[in-house]
């Protein structure tokens, strides 16, 4: 498949919107990884996947919250299309015994309230939800209708302190800001550093602690990566943001080191707490046995401490021997099969290394709302041109800690841990694209028809998409798994979710219903008619 042949019913003006989105690796026509085109503007009418900034900042970031209200300032459906589709876990903990996840807490704007303006409406929700639930912490999410006539959540959020003493941060996000949902998970990250992050003094209770940045513990995910670090001597002080809270988010600054899932989501954060208070981050993948293998040795590593080295290998060699003849099996049956893979966040690209360990390779790979350095390594930050849209959305700047501030190595001694072998990513991140193969087709911002195309000439036998596209992709007769929130299963993260994902890899290869019925388009006309008169 050519990029032409994937492009070609496109008009001329589309036609050269969408070819630097689309790659397919060819070794040799370059030196190195390939530039993409991302973070711009979806053109209009193109059926995109992509979410919005309200969608980044309140769905994805700051919506896993257990003991903050998280209000959505707009329509209702705004509030249940960021909260019922997601699968946030939480429960309560020595932090907190408040949990608000399974609440949508909306302003339920109408037409009268667009007209006069709904910032009354609004303190008047938060005194409800005060006297109701007693939030530790009040977070407000601008929806479109929202910065259209101009309410001033900010101010709300100001008189809501004076009034009640807490914290509230109100969040213009509205969905029409920035390109796509990845302006809201800035807007969120700076909202978290400037008004919660450093504000605790709880000092974890172990030598080796870290944060668990991008972790929005979708079916349990981050319970079970936190399960291993504990056994092997690793104290979890937060998981960013699943399973999170207010209380224990504000002594995120006094953990030793910063765990990197999700890349877009949070590297903001990761990059601020380093220069604000010296805490390093590393690019850590905890999909795929192999890739926690090399996660935990990563940060053992880092921690370069001999007992917690050996502790480490104990973990790993019973936690592979645990799981050794379900996944043996499971290889058995999904040995040379091909997958498609869309979604946010780093998800593709761990999903691609869990995929290639059990027998199956990725042909076709991308994301809904990454940027150049998700796809080619971080290394590219310095050419990638702000534009307009970027400029949209406040980027802050911090300043060293004189009280928390503290360097645990110096570049020199950052390059030799990067270095060799098994080096580690510290600072860094290298990108999608490094990992795939010559002829394996990269799409950025992908859309239904592109899909379809792609699904027709690549024929992969599994495609993980999002909840937007998954049915469209199970109507063409190719079995589809919904990577954004497991389609009710998980958690796959670490050993044993890696046989929860083979187990539902394997259990739905074999029972594609789709793929054995024909739709009625297929062998006869949905629509019949006559056009100007004639037959």
């Amino acid at each position: 498949m050519s990029r032409e042949k994937l492009l070609e019913k496109y008009s001329a003006k589309v036609y050269k919107n969408r070819k630097d989105h689309v790659l397919q690796l060819e070794l040799e026509e370059a030196e190195g990884i390939p530039a993409i085109a991302a973070n711009t503007r979806t053109v209009p009418g193109v059926m995109s996947a992509r979410g919005c900034c309200y969608a980044g900042c309140k769905g994805v970031v700051v919506g896993p919250l257990k003991d903050v209200c998280v209000i959505t300032h707009g329509p209702i459906g705004c509030g249940f299309y960021s909260w019922g589709t997601r699968r946030n876990k939480a429960r309560t903990d020595e932090h907190t015994e408040k949990n608000f996840v399974p609440y949508c807490f909306s302003t339920d704007m109408q037409e009268s309230d667009i007209v006069f303006g709904g910032e009354k409406k609004l303190e008047t929700a938060i005194d409800e939800a005060m006297a109701l639930f007693d939030p530790a912490c009040v977070m407000i999410c601008s929806t479109c209708p929202i910065g259209l006539i101009g309410d001033d959540v900010q101010a709300v959020a100001r008189r809501v302190e004076e009034k009640y003493g807490i914290t509230a941060i109100g969040y213009a996000c509205e969905g029409y800001k920035g390109v796509s949902q990845s302006g809201g998970h800035h807007i969120a990250n700076n909202g978290i550093m400037r008004n919660v992050i450093g504000t605790g003094d709880e000092q974890p209770k172990t030598r080796f602690s870290v944060n668990i940045l991008g972790e929005y513990n979708i079916g349990g995910d981050g319970w079970e990566e936190e399960r291993i670090l504990k056994r092997c001597g690793i104290e979890v002080v937060n998981l960013f943001t699943g399973d999170a809270s207010y209380a224990a988010l504000k002594n995120a600054h006094l953990a030793g080191l910063n765990l990197v899932m999700c890349h877009r989501s949070i590297n903001y954060i990761a990059e601020m707490m380093k220069t604000k208070y010296g805490i390093d981050w590393i690019k850590v993948n905890f999909i795929g046995f192999g890739a926690t293998c090399k996660t935990l040795r990563d940060i053992a590593r880092y921690f370069n401490d001999p007992e917690l080295t050996a502790r480490v290998e104990e973990v790993i060699a019973d936690e592979l021997a645990e799981i050794h003849d379900e996944i043996e099996y499971y290889k058995l049956q999904l040995a040379g099969k091909t997958a498609g893979i869309f979604s946010g966040g780093s998800r593709s690209h761990h999903y691609q290394v869990l995929l290639e360990e059990l027998g199956m390779h990725t042909v076709i790979a991308g994301y809904e709302f990454a940027h150049r350095d998700d796809y080619e390594g971080r290394e590219v930050i310095p050419f990638i041109k702000d534009d307009a849209d970027s400029k949209n959305i406040e980027s802050i700047t911090v300043a060293p800690d004189e009280a928390f501030f503290r360097e645990v190595y110096s570049e020199e001694e950052i390059e030799a841990l990067r270095s060799g072998p098994d080096g580690v990513e510290i600072n860094a991140y290298d990108g999608m694209m490094r990992h795939m193969e010559r002829g394996d087709v990269v799409v950025d911002d992908y859309n239904h028809f592109e899909t379809d195309a792609l699904i027709e000439t690549m024929k992969p036998d599994i495609f993980f998409s999002g909840i937007k596209d998954k049915y469209s992709i199970q109507k063409a007769g190719v079995t589809s798994r919904q990577i954004h929130s497991y389609d009710y299963s998980g958690p796959y993260s670490g050993f044993r979710g890696a046989v929860n994902f083979a187990r539902d890899v394997r259990m739905a290869l074999y029972t594609n219903a789709w793929s054995l019925v024909t739709p009625p388009w297929r062998h006869e006309p949905l629509l019949v008619g006559t056009i100007g008169g004639g037959q």
